[in-house]
């Protein structure tokens, strides 16, 4: 009796829990407490995605830089002599995550002592860009303190930077870069954003991940002074993707020798359904709101345009911000057709110049998944570098951490393609490549029905001598006085040539002349045909004999019983 209800009781659900409270209250405080705090440690390392334990196992040595790039020569020529780029990335020991190499950047980040001269760059449509220069000579003597005016050499390389979202040429990364390549005895200049490093906005007109126009003028102002001087552009986050973009736009018709694009975001869709996903993005795309509305809020008085100010004010995310300001002043209907058109990764595969990108797998805000792993492999000109670590624009190096890697790399990479032989290969191959092409609808090929129903495309050749004129009109008439760049010349230089009566075109008296070519190859194509259709019909007989004998065979018999001969002989 005593036994069998013993056995029940320890068979309650009520006793066992009972046994387990007891058993808890036997272990000492200060272990449950332990216990716990091992508990909350291992979450906050994975909830950081914390690579300490992985970093102590391998010594510090750092990961290998993972490159891809598809062109033999461009490879032998340039990327192989990038010791940077062949080696390891070690980040700092105290920084051994993405979210504190990101929040340590933006925060804590420290930066080179540089001085700008500020240039003010007036756009044809009103608006101003604040052009901040470094010159190499600013750098080399502001340690004693001595600001010696020397005369610019005309074919020293000049690096243009485009800042990320909402950061300017104050930004602690941008400063690294620039201080970096000013020390090799280059010129640096960065493009700031319209409305951004202490410039109100002169027009509507406001900067978004789509917006090339800016950077293609001032590219085009810089070589105008410049011509001689080699160019090459860096873009940074958005930058990054502004500068893709551009290039792919414009394909083999930008002057620049090379670019470097760092932690640029790709996909806008992609990276808008990552950074809303996670508890730990939400934090960044909170922050990143409140830096845009406080832009927004800044220039309230030259944005007629938008005129939900309280939605805008209780935006907690970037699409809540595009939604209500981005969108309409870039007059886009929904955000998916805004982030569609800002998308850079389209236009990989239309870039013609040396281009190094480099991506860390773990950044918290451009997730690895928009990377175009396959059209960066595709483009000769492209060459991909990836780390494991670094966060977003981090990448800090040494237990001091005053280095960024990223920087380094961009550097060596430019000195090197400068110095190599890679340059005029491209340049050449510029002047024998096809024009890139566009990829507007409007400009597409028109279709040509003939009386035999024959269908030709014949190209829209004045669309093309239109753009070109475009094109050569942006550039060509920039008037600089002292500090500020105004382009008023240009206005009345576009009024005139509109005044001008058009040339009437020429008619061709053959109309049936650009069709002879199409003629000619599908006649090629009709006899080659008709020699094919026998020589499949032979291989068609040769391989389904072995399954058509035996048929043909007993059909052969049967109708053999059938003839009159064969039943008399029966």
């Amino acid at each position: 009796m005593d036994s069998s209800g013993s056995v029940s009781d320890t068979s309650n659900p009520l006793s066992a829990y009972q046994l387990l409270f007891t058993a808890l209250s036997l272990i000492p405080l200060s272990h449950l407490l332990a216990a716990l705090l091992l508990i909350f440690l291992v979450f906050l390392y994975n909830f950081f995605e914390i690579h300490f334990l992985h970093d102590f196992i391998r010594a510090f040595r750092g990961d290998r830089v993972c490159i891809t790039a598809s062109d033999p020569d461009f490879y032998q020529s340039v990327v192989s002599k990038c010791r940077i780029l062949h080696g390891r990335y070690s980040s700092t020991p105290w920084l051994c995550s993405p979210h504190l190499q990101t929040i340590f950047l933006s925060i804590f980040g420290s930066s080179p002592p540089v001085s700008y001269k500020r240039q003010l760059f007036r756009v044809p449509d009103g608006g101003t860009i604040a052009l901040d220069w470094l010159r190499s000579s600013d750098v080399k003597y502001a340690a004693f303190g001595v600001n010696v005016n020397t005369p610019d050499n005309e074919k020293t390389p000049t690096v243009i930077v485009i800042p990320g979202l909402t950061s300017d040429s104050s930004a602690a990364y941008i400063k690294h870069l620039a201080f970096r390549i000013s020390n090799r005895g280059w010129n640096v200049v960065v493009s700031n954003h319209r409305g951004l490093g202490g410039i109100s906005l002169t027009s509507e007109r406001v900067y978004n991940a789509g917006w090339t126009e800016d950077i293609r003028s001032v590219v085009g102002h810089i070589h105008s002074q410049h011509p001689e001087s080699p160019l090459f552009v860096v873009g940074t986050s958005i930058g990054a993707n502004v500068l893709v973009k551009y290039l792919g736009e414009d394909g083999a018709n930008v002057p620049i020798s090379g670019a470097a694009a760092i932690c640029s975001p790709w996909d806008l869709l992609i990276c808008d359904r990552f950074i809303n996903r996670r508890l730990v993005q939400s934090f960044y795309n909170k922050a990143l709101a409140i830096g845009l509305q406080d832009f927004a809020l800044l220039h309230r008085s030259n944005l007629s345009q938008l005129t939900e100010w309280e939605s805008i004010k209780k935006s907690r995310s970037i699409r809540d911000f595009d939604n209500y300001a981005t969108r309409i002043l870039g007059n886009f209907e929904t955000v998916d057709a805004f982030y569609r058109h800002a998308t850079s990764a389209t236009y990989v595969g239309n870039v013609a110049v040396p281009l190094l990108c480099i991506s860390a797998l773990d950044d918290p805000v451009c997730t690895k998944e928009a990377i175009p792993w396959d059209e960066c492999r595709a483009n000769r000109n492209v060459v991909l570098a990836t780390t494991p670590h670094g966060g977003h624009l981090g990448f800090y190096e040494g237990i001091t951490a005053n280095s960024l890697w990223w920087a380094r790399a961009v550097d060596e990479f430019l000195g090197v393609l400068h110095s190599s032989s890679y340059i005029g290969v491209i340049k050449q191959m510029r002047k024998t490549t096809a024009p890139t092409p566009s990829f507007s609808i409007d400009q597409g090929p028109y279709v040509s029905v003939l009386e035999d129903g024959m269908v030709t495309a014949v190209g829209d050749e004045q669309t093309d001598d239109t753009m070109q004129d475009l094109s050569n009109q942006e550039t060509a008439n920039v008037s600089t006085s002292a500090e500020v760049i105004l382009d008023k010349e240009e206005a009345d230089h576009v009024r005139k040539k509109n005044d001008q009566p058009e040339r009437s075109e020429e008619k061709d008296p053959n109309p049936t002349q650009a069709t002879t070519p199409a003629r000619k190859c599908t006649d090629c194509l009709a006899r080659r045909s008709g020699r094919s259709f026998w020589l499949l019909a032979y291989i068609a007989i040769i391989t389904t004999w072995p399954m058509v004998r035996p048929a043909l065979s007993l059909l052969f018999k049967k109708y053999k019983y059938l003839m009159p001969g064969g039943s008399r002989k029966r």
